[in-house]
């Protein structure tokens, strides 16, 4: 186990080299915990296609799920960014389909939510808005909002997100995202903040940062409930 200066350390887990914060609380709120295997004296023929093991037929473990499986089951090396792997791991089937459909959000929405959006923010009930720029922080645990003043979301601390719609973009197929709805519990407080963003000037940029941070959510809940 080595330590680097950005403040993440390689570790070697039986699944592969993981590059992993120094500190454990500040993982990516979208991150998995790395699946306990199957006991190999647990699993005696293959979890897909119930080939049975012997000394040709090898048993493989998906690093993903941990499951069982033959090789022809479990043959393909994906990229899976969520638990911090350096090198592409051996998946089955099913988490390599999930995996590979995950890297369009690691390789374009994730650019997206860094990049940031202008939208007019309203904090709680109040009456006032402002023009913020919204963004990702670099280690993907916060929403930044910026403008003539400046607060931050934890997105571990968001309870309920909703997307709010325009109605029908051009040519009638379907809705647009111009807004999102934010429920949260700011540090220390008792009750849930709402927070309301609205597209600004750049409606196009502004959905497609709501449309990035639509799948964000999906992949915050679904950690939280792993």
């Amino acid at each position: 186990m080595s330590a680097l200066p950005d403040g993440k350390k390689l570790v070697r887990s039986p699944s592969g080299l993981r590059m992993v914060p120094e500190n454990g609380a500040f993982h990516s709120p979208f991150s998995l915990n790395e699946p306990q295997w199957v006991p190999d004296k647990e699993c005696a023929r293959c979890m897909q296609c119930d080939t049975k093991f012997d000394f040709i037929r090898r048993k493989h473990h998906c690093r993903r799920c941990g499951r069982c499986f033959c090789d022809k089951c479990c043959s393909k090396k994906v990229a899976l960014p969520r638990m911090c792997f350096v090198d592409p791991v051996r998946q089955c089937a099913q988490c390599s389909l999930a995996s590979q459909k995950e890297m369009e959000f690691y390789d374009k929405q994730l650019k997206v939510l860094l990049g940031g959006g202008s939208f007019v923010a309203t904090l709680g009930t109040s009456e006032k808005s402002e023009t913020m720029m919204c963004r990702l922080s670099n280690n993907h645990r916060y929403l930044f909002m910026d403008g003539e003043s400046h607060f931050e979301v934890e997105l571990s601390r968001i309870s309920s997100m909703q997307i709010l719609t325009d109605g029908s973009s051009p040519g009638g197929w379907t809705s647009r995202a111009s807004g999102m709805l934010l429920h949260y519990k700011p540090m220390g407080a008792q009750d849930a903040q709402q927070l309301k963003v609205e597209a600004a000037d750049d409606r196009k940029a502004a959905a497609l940062w709501l449309a990035a941070m639509h799948k964000a959510a999906k992949l915050l809940y679904e950690a939280r409930d792993q």
